[in-house]
């Protein structure tokens, strides 16, 4: 059975597409988002008849000005700690597919509005405060290259 969010309207699982991107230095993308300050990897939903491949390269490019090329699985999230509330109260609870890209190529700007920060960050010195909603996401990430 389905649940329903405060303001009376279904919860619904959003399906998500991202990539850590990561240079010849090893380090990875981050962006500061406009909306809470926090910092995370470019990504968004994938939208209908959209593939998981395709929604996460057009998000790269829509919040980093970057063309990614060869992508690897990382893995798929989900979880609490992925679901959001949305300013008119519409809950999601989110499916994060999230992939590595060491193939890129474009120069990095900010492109969407979404973020007011964007850059590449060592994987010991990554701005603060992490989104939580990308946290294990990034632990899985540092954990897969050590």
């Amino acid at each position: 059975m389905g649940r329903i969010a405060p303001n009376g309207t279904p919860v619904v699982v959003q399906t998500g597409a991202s990539v850590i991107v990561v240079n010849s230095a090893g380090e990875i993308l981050m962006q500061q988002r406009q909306d809470d300050g926090t910092w995370s990897y470019p990504g968004g939903r994938v939208e209908i008849d959209e593939t998981v491949e395709d929604a996460a390269r057009r998000e790269v490019l829509e919040e980093s000005g970057l063309l990614v090329g060869n992508m690897e699985l990382l893995g798929v999230f989900s979880g609490k700690e992925l679901n959001h509330v949305y300013p008119n109260g519409n809950e999601v609870c989110g499916v994060d597919i999230v992939y590595v890209s060491r193939d890129y190529t474009g120069s990095l700007h900010c492109t969407d509005g979404e973020a007011i920060g964007l850059g590449f960050y060592p994987v010991d010195r990554l701005p603060q405060p992490i989104s939580p909603m990308n946290a294990k996401q990034i632990e899985a990430y540092i954990h897969s290259v050590k």
